[in-house]
């Protein structure tokens, strides 16, 4: 799988520019602040149907424009493919001249695996991070798990207004086993591609990582939820600190999982480099799962993260992409072996 072309019309500080990718290792180097990573993020746009960088849609449009469009186009190993993206009022997206009317309808279609500095926050931050890192893996490859997630975080935000109603207008508790039923019917689907995958993950990232270092690192899915029975009976258990509260305390949506490298867990006695090394067994762990998936590599976005490698790390990390299309974003010019370069400067791809 890679990205044959790109056309961005007003994105971001891009007025119109058509990038030609290379199969390989395609490198994007310039200064700060020039847009680089813009076309990652377009790239990712196409993708997902979104940034990940911004929720708020009207960023991505170029300054005093009152419009975008981005266009992908793409070679799959049984097909070819365009997306196209535009935004105005609102926002379109066409599958092959299509209009879709689900995002699900548009995940699958490009697969991809990223790394940004940030990603780092992945492991250090909070449970959030991490299941926003599994639903964007599981989401590619199983659009019907965004399907059951959404009517879960729907059923969520109702079951919470109907807390607040107890308390505040002494409604019925009765009726929140209705709220419960389905709320656990959700759970447990959404549970149940969880596991998988993170035993998927589990499988690869013991290894990738012994390639990387010598240490031992391994992963655990943490989770009330696995039983439909169980977690019903958790949220009746839980129903006066709910009502109390006005939110469900417990859920798929507080679910987490750990990294433990040498037994010892990484959120509390991890090194800066433990950390480092860790999150891209991870994201490595997540291409060779996609690969097993589909059949082919995902396509690979790297923004300023080959900077974050000592020379080691990033010889062994080359290593094990050889296959893959690589889109990299960097301050200096890098010499990679199969490498096509491109200069940016002020919104142009030279």
């Amino acid at each position: 799988m890679y990205i044959e072309k790109l056309k961005l019309q007003n994105f971001r500080n891009y007025k119109s520019q058509e990038i030609k990718f290379s199969k390989d290792i395609n490198i994007f180097y310039g200064d700060n602040a020039q847009g680089k990573t813009n076309i990652l993020e377009a790239i990712f746009l196409c993708t997902f149907g979104k940034s990940f960088r911004t929720s708020k849609e009207k960023e991505l449009i170029c300054l005093e424009k009152e419009n975008l469009q981005v266009e992908v186009a793409f070679q799959k190993s049984d097909r070819e493919g365009k997306i196209k993206i535009l935004l105005e009022n609102k926002k379109q997206i066409q599958v092959n001249g299509v209009k879709i009317k689900k995002l699900s309808e548009l995940l699958g279609n490009l697969n991809l695996v990223i790394f940004t500095p940030d990603d780092i926050q992945i492991l250090k931050n909070g449970p959030a991070e991490r299941r926003r890192f599994l639903d964007m893996m599981i989401g590619q490859l199983r659009p019907n798990y965004v399907y059951n997630l959404n009517n879960y975080l729907k059923t969520l935000e109702q079951r919470n207004n109907y807390l607040r109603q107890i308390n505040e207008e002494n409604k019925s508790e009765e009726m929140l086993e209705i709220w419960d039923e389905k709320l656990a019917e959700y759970a447990q689907l959404i549970c149940k591609y969880r596991t998988e995958f993170m035993q998927k993950l589990k499988e690869k990232i013991k290894e990738i990582h012994l390639q990387i270092t010598n240490e031992n690192l391994n992963i655990e899915y943490i989770t009330e939820c696995s039983k439909k029975e169980n977690y019903i009976e958790l949220l009746k258990q839980r129903r006066k600190l709910d009502i109390i509260k006005g939110y469900t305390t417990k859920g798929i949506h507080r679910d987490d999982f750990k990294v433990y490298i040498d037994e010892k867990e990484i959120n509390t006695y991890g090194s800066q480099g433990q950390h480092r090394t860790a999150i891209l067994s991870l994201k490595l762990a997540e291409l060779y799962v996609i690969y097993d998936e589909i059949g082919e590599y995902p396509i690979l976005l790297l923004d300023d993260f080959m900077s974050e490698l000592d020379e080691k790390r990033r010889r062994n990390f080359l290593e094990n992409i050889k296959e893959t299309q690589v889109i990299i974003t960097c301050t200096d010019k890098m010499n990679i072996e199969n490498s096509k370069l491109f200069y940016v400067k002020s919104g142009e791809v030279l």
